[in-house]
């Protein structure tokens, strides 16, 4: 690690931390040549997740894209930032871990269907409707006699757990 005072490259270091979440390392240094101390961090370097769009296109999976659709879907309802940040963070560990450098757009757009299903009702059906582009009220009225008879299948059981 070059010395940002006076440019050699000999220094070592004194103290290393790891951050709250255990993703970050802190280093403090000290330069062999001036004697002065400095910072640095190491964290790994994620590769980007690519998003195959339904038109073949491809670009980065952007949390905030999610962010904005969620907080839409969520809208005056009784769901806190904290979740939805919560629910961000695992939908992008969850594509992580699929393995692939790219992903399908659908296959994004099922998880993200998925845990607002377990989430909330209401958010879940918002979020549908534009996902899945539904053209007419028999579009909304098939999704919610699907979501009905879910929660008829797992009674009240379902609705316990959430």
């Amino acid at each position: 690690m070059k010395c940002p005072f006076c440019g050699e490259i000999d220094n070592k270091v004194i103290d290393s931390r790891l951050s709250k979440d255990a993703s970050v390392i802190r280093r403090r240094r000290e330069c062999i040549d001036c004697s002065r101390r400095f910072t640095t961090y190491e964290h790994i370097e994620e590769i980007p997740i690519m998003i195959i769009k339904k038109d073949g296109r491809r670009e980065v999976f952007s949390p905030e894209k999610v962010r904005s659709g969620l907080k839409k879907a969520c809208q005056k309802r009784n769901i806190s930032m904290n979740v939805i940040e919560e629910f961000i963070d695992d939908l992008e560990r969850d594509l992580r871990e699929i393995g692939e450098k790219e992903i399908a757009a659908s296959v994004v757009g099922e998880k993200i269907m998925a845990k607002l299903h377990e989430l909330d009702d209401v958010a879940y059906v918002r979020f549908a409707s534009v996902y899945r582009e539904f053209k007419a009220v028999n579009d909304f009225v098939a999704e919610l006699k699907s979501l009905l008879s879910t929660e008829k299948e797992y009674g009240s059981k379902f609705k316990a757990e959430r």
